[in-house]
């Protein structure tokens, strides 16, 4: 190690290394050497390569997919559990199965919990994480969990880029409204909600504008893009309804089906988002601007590792 922090130690799973890279040097540090095999039946095969012993451990992994790094993560924190670290944090960049955090339909199950208990069984002492779909996830967890916001970082790329003398606040449903809220504040920004039904998953039918967006520039705030189906309607609603330009900023950019091919094909002029997941450059195009939030994870991790309050981290106003 490179600062003297010998008893702090990164690692990173598949998922985002080079975000944990980023994230290692912050803090000063190398990534710490972590072997993951298959076997031919696709098996896998987990080892720390060093001495953790008595070491404080931070795992780095989005769970994204269809759960083989979910998996790859469990089995990492149990390695690290019978290698005797002393306190292993789960460094969960997107928390994968947070949209299922209710039980809002007869014999369904509340998957996000039930990953929060698998996290604690697999021996996981603390969860950090980043902009949960859900807040109230926090709760499921009988261990300390810090949950980060990637406000201060898309802020502050976007107040280098664009104008707010014109600049409206586009909350995509009225759960978003709270953190549209705290960007059209710190802005100086009007606050415009989307009212939308959904007949179906990934879909979702605009009914009308709560608010005014004519001769406006937007910007449309979410956590995530999925399918995009959501966001582009809301762009071409909003086009339709006057909008002079349309900016959209999210954390996780999970782009899945055709969200690609959406957002090309969309109204949006600019659409940022963070590198909580790791893009294919299939799944990289023109209008995309990627940020990093090694540093807020970083940041975290320094003052988790020294007992000092992360709390300030938190704030979204």
């Amino acid at each position: 190690m490179t600062n003297g922090r010998d008893n702090l130690k990164i690692f990173s799973g598949r998922a985002n290394p080079k975000l944990a890279k980023g994230i290692a040097n912050y803090l000063g540090l190398d990534l710490g050497k972590l072997t993951v095999r298959k076997f031919s039946d696709g098996e896998l095969w987990i080892k720390f390569d060093e001495n953790i012993r008595g070491v404080d451990v931070f795992l780095v992994q989005p769970t994204i997919a269809d759960g083989k790094y979910w998996l790859e993560l469990m089995i990492t924190i149990d390695a690290a559990k019978r290698a005797s670290a002393d306190r292993i944090t789960a460094v969960i960049p997107y928390f994968g199965y947070a949209r299922q955090d209710r039980k809002d339909q007869p014999r369904v199950p509340i998957s996000s919990k039930l990953m929060a208990d698998l996290l604690v069984t697999a021996g996981a002492n603390r969860v950090l994480t980043m902009d949960l779909h859900s807040s109230q996830i926090q709760g499921f967890f009988d261990v300390p969990v810090d949950h980060l916001y990637a406000k201060n970082a898309l802020v502050n790329h976007l107040s280098k880029t664009i104008s707010t003398e014109n600049l409206v606040m586009l909350s995509p449903d009225v759960g978003g409204v709270k953190v549209a809220r705290a960007w059209a504040k710190h802005f100086g920004a009007h606050l415009a909600i989307l009212d939308k039904r959904r007949p179906e998953h990934n879909k979702a039918k605009i009914v009308e504008i709560i608010g005014s967006v004519e001769g406006k520039d937007v910007l449309i705030v979410d956590d995530m893009i999925d399918t995009a189906g959501t966001l582009t309607a809301a762009a071409k609603f909003a086009k339709e309804k006057g909008a002079k330009s349309i900016v959209a900023a999210c954390t996780h950019p999970l782009f899945s089906g055709e969200a690609v091919s959406r957002l090309v094909d969309s109204p949006i002029d600019r659409i940022i988002v963070t590198d909580t997941i790791a893009l294919s450059d299939e799944k990289k195009f023109d209008k995309l601007e990627i940020i990093t939030v090694a540093d807020e994870f970083g940041e975290a991790i320094k003052r988790i590792h020294d007992n000092e309050s992360v709390s300030a981290l938190f704030d979204i106003d």
